[in-house]
């Protein structure tokens, strides 16, 4: 957790308060001419990052007195460790890109953030993010994080060819899931899901399991610690889970822990050596940036299986969004691009890339195939936040640990362990 005591917390929330009263005046502020340095902390590569380029060169086009300054974290798996080093180094910076609502809370109880409540009309972002949307981006009563894309964490990527040769349709229902899982492994593939257990990307599939075993609710609970990580919902997802492994999903421990996600997705799409992998929506750039592969026809995605539990309606979400510092040098700059991330140019950028926007200027009709089959799968789902998102860092650490442990180990007396240890940690966590 990250703690500001004595001048630098004071220097901080004075900060705050000077750029709040600049922007009291409303719209008249943010429109004069703005010019100066904006820093912006980017811990993403790879696509992502270039897409970050292209939209930083075009606010810089529409401001030509702005220039911008990348503060790049370079991150193995969570980056909230290599901000936490940054910030709590005497780093500067007046946005961050941000994805956890767990971190944007410790951010904000440490006095980093400034509170956007005074400017949201001012800004422009009143009518173009709806309340909901609004509603994501606030901690303990106060809107902080303004919400520039958001994807489905519960679609399940695939190569449509490898399918159609190994006679695979696509799985609708939990069973036929783990047929196919077989009838590729009898088809020459070793690993059907080339599990990135190497830091995070493993939780995926816990998490949306236990939204189809348990709905929203239990999630929603679990996230708060009002249930414990010993509950019965907890370990049925994870006997689901082993289900998996049992089927011959996912290699050896050596294997499932050798990498990280995009060794997976370049097992499954270059290599041709895997099948399945659930991830989220950055997949698709990736897919045709990196892969050269065309959308919708290369490649797709299917829903998680239907487990016929009561709860196949739900879908794991994320969200990135954009915070404003309050000791940031350029505050008039940074909420001009908060303006900025939500409009016409921003949300076409993003759609080029193959991610949508919550902003009412975004067209959908931009969008490939495979995202508006993602978006409309979000939208007819009851939504949770990515788990690992919502919990607390330390927490998570031991979370995404004890789940190691769980793949190399998934029999029940090890479920035991596993949820009693993550639960000890909880303890201390809240």
């Amino acid at each position: 957790m990250i703690k500001f005591k004595g001048v630098l917390g004071r220097r901080a929330l004075l900060s705050g308060i000077a750029a709040t009263a600049m922007l009291v005046m409303g719209g008249a502020a943010i429109a004069q001419d703005i010019s100066g340095e904006l820093a912006i902390l980017q811990w993403q590569g790879g696509v992502d990052a270039e897409m970050w380029k292209k939209l930083e060169a075009d606010f810089v086009a529409q401001h030509p007195g702005v220039s911008v300054r990348e503060l790049t974290i370079t991150a193995q798996g969570d980056a909230r460790g290599g901000i936490r080093t940054a910030i709590l180094g005497g780093e500067k910076v007046d946005i961050i890109i941000n994805t956890w609502p767990a971190f944007r809370k410790e951010l904000a109880d440490a006095g980093i953030l400034r509170g956007l409540d005074d400017q949201w009309a001012g800004l422009g972002l009143e009518s173009t993010l709806s309340q909901s949307w609004r509603d994501l981006g606030v901690s303990d009563g106060v809107s902080y994080g303004v919400p520039y894309t958001y994807g489905d964490r519960s679609g399940i990527w695939y190569k449509t060819s490898q399918l159609k040769d190994a006679g695979v349709e696509v799985p609708k229902t939990w069973e036929d899931f783990i047929a196919a899982i077989k009838t590729l492994k009898a088809a020459g593939y070793d690993t059907p899901i080339p599990m990135p257990g190497k830091y995070w990307a493993h939780g995926e599939w816990f998490e949306s399991l236990l939204l189809r075993t348990g709905g929203v609710e239990a999630a929603a609970k679990l996230a708060a610690h009002e249930i414990p990580w010993t509950d019965e919902v907890v370990k049925t997802a994870l006997r689901k889970y082993a289900e998996m492994l049992e089927a011959g999903c996912c290699g050896t421990p050596e294997q499932m822990f050798a990498g990280d996600w995009d060794l997976s997705a370049d097992q499954i799409f270059k290599a041709d050596a895997g099948n399945f992998l659930l991830l989220g929506m950055w997949v698709n750039a990736r897919a045709k940036g990196d892969y050269g592969l065309t959308e919708g026809v290369d490649y797709s995605l299917f829903q998680f299986p239907a487990l016929g539990m009561g709860h196949d309606d739900t879908s794991s979400v994320d969200a990135k969004e954009l915070l404003v510092t309050a000791n940031g040098e350029n505050p008039e700059a940074a909420d001009a691009f908060l303006t900025y991330i939500v409009s016409p140019e921003a949300t076409k950028i993003l759609a080029e890339y193959g991610y949508a926007s919550p902003s009412s200027n975004a067209d959908t009709s931009l969008l490939g195939p495979v995202q508006q089959q993602a978006t409309a799968a979000v939208a007819a789902s009851k939504v949770q936040f990515v788990l690992g998102d919502l919990l607390p860092g330390d927490l998570v650490d031991e979370y995404r640990v004890q789940l190691q442990k769980f793949l190399q180990d998934p029999s029940d007396a090890n479920i035991d362990a596993v949820t009693a240890a993550i639960e000890a940690k909880a303890a201390e966590s809240y």
